[in-house]
Order: C-alpha cells, then structure tokens, then sequence
C-alpha cells in the first residue's frame, strides 16, 4: 500500500464531464440523433428524414405570422365545467392540471397578425391541453374568430390538432360541430377565405366538421387525421385497412385534400393561395 498520498482541492472535478444533455434529440422517424439546434432551424422537421415533430400552438404561430408578432385575443374564455363531470377525477381538476402544464385557459390560441403582409386571424390549437379537445370555449373562440373575419373581411386560418370533442362536456362539445359550422356557412357566403391547415393529429369532430370546410384544406406530411381510429374501423368492417390509412398523403390521393406541403414551404404556400382568393393586399 502506497505510502503517500495525493490531495485533491475541493473545487477540483475528479473527471472532466461536457455538457451534452438535452441537445441531442432522437428522431421518431428515422432513429437518428439529430442536434436540436438543426431541429429548430429546419422549423423542428427531421434534416435527415423530413420527419414532421410536433409543435405547440405559439411555435406554430410565430412560424406563420411575420416576424413572429401577433396579439391575442379571448385569452380569458375558460370552460365552467357545465355538466359537474368527474371520472377517475373531477375535470376540473383536469382542466386546472392542463392549464398550469400548457399555460393556456384552453385548447386553442385566437391570434391576429400578418401573413406575407396581409392582415388575417388565425386559431391554432393546443395538443398538450387535454389533447386539443374541442369544448364550449373552443367553440365560442373559433365562431368569435369567424365573426371578427367576417366583420373585417379578414382571411381566417384555423390549424387543428386535436383529439376530437372534449366528452367531458357532453353534448354541449358537440353541439360547437354545428355552431362553427353554420357560422363557416355564413363567411362563405360573403366570400371571405377560409383556409383549414390540418396537422398530427386530426381526429374526431374536428375533422368532422371545420377541418374539413375551408376553401383549401392542407395537411402536412404524415398527419394522421380521420374521424374514428382505425382499430375501431377494422373491427367494424372486418377488414384490414390498407396500408398508410388516414394519413395525409392516402387523403390527397383520394381527394379529401388539396395539398400535401412541408412546413418550411407552408407560409409561402398559404401566401400564394390568399393572393389567389382575396384581392391584393
């Protein structure tokens, strides 16, 4: 046993450690480790394999708007819990829970601003608020959103992804399928535009309603967007569904979409298409 004995100062680290943690990301895609600042800059669609991550609701704003600038508004609507509901726990223990983890009053964000300098509005949703479900407030913020377009004459975007109605609300989530689309019948008819920018994932009521009703209806790659899940379907008609069912690319190719387009060319796609339906800007 050696006789000495070496002293190390306290502040001394006994091996050099880099700081590499959180900024490597997996790619769901294609497995591979991609830095996050390549992420970001690609508007989080995999470099490697164009595979599209998903992005909350003030990531998707600030990538269509220009220079990210939009003000808010109806921030303040927030559900009353109409039907008292509690299943392994009271919703309004859920709502509480959504809204400290999403920092939003509910599932959608109703934002005015500019698109390649044309004034529009714009609702994007949020899937980590109890899976961008549509409840009452949902549907009173896009039928608000609808009113302002139509007042102003403002273009309207609405990108979805959402779980389909909130079933904690009962009918009274349903009923938002009819209210917006009547209030969409009524921006049709004075010809003002109605663009539905569809994402991973639309499901549910929201495809079966607005999604669905916009002069233009795009997707981005890959999105899963359909009514029931095809498991339900599957035991439904006994039959095995083919292959790339409900994603967006089966939808275009049996015309339940316009477009297919990549995020990175998703603002200039939308330019060129209100330049086609409004009148200069």
């Amino acid at each position: 046993m050696p006789w000495f004995k070496k002293d190390r100062r306290p502040d001394e680290p006994s091996e050099k450690k880099v700081r590499t943690e959180g900024l490597w990301i997996k790619c769901d895609g294609c497995r591979q480790i991609i830095w996050k600042r390549d992420l970001e800059s690609n508007l989080q669609v995999c470099p490697k394999c164009s595979y599209h991550f998903r992005v909350d609701a003030r990531t998707r704003l600030s990538q269509l708007l220009d220079d990210g600038q939009w003000t808010e508004v109806d921030a303040e609507l927030t559900s009353s819990d109409p039907l008292g509901f509690v299943d392994q726990k009271p919703y309004r223990d859920r709502l509480a829970a959504a809204k400290a983890a999403a920092g939003l009053n509910d599932a959608l964000i109703t934002a005015e601003g500019k698109l390649a300098c044309r004034p529009v509005i714009v609702c994007a949703m949020e899937y980590k608020f109890i899976g961008g479900s549509m409840g009452c407030v949902m549907g009173e913020k896009i039928t608000r959103a609808i009113e302002r377009a139509l007042e102003s004459r403002r273009p309207l975007l609405i990108v979805s992804a959402s779980g389909g109605a909130r079933m904690m609300e009962g009918a009274v989530s349903l009923m938002q399928m009819g209210k917006i689309s009547c209030a969409l019948m009524r921006l049709d008819e004075a010809r003002v535009p109605y663009i539905s920018i569809l994402t991973d994932p639309t499901t549910g009521g929201v495809t079966a309603s607005f999604a669905m009703l916009g002069d233009f209806n795009i997707a981005e790659p890959n999105a899963l967007i359909g009514f029931a899940g095809p498991r339900v379907i599957e035991q439904t008609i006994r039959q095995k569904l083919p292959q790339g069912f409900q994603r967006s690319e089966f939808l275009l190719q049996h015309g339940m979409l316009d477009a297919v387009v990549k995020r990175p060319e998703l603002k200039a796609w939308v330019a060129r298409a209100l330049e086609f339906l409004c009148s200069p800007a």
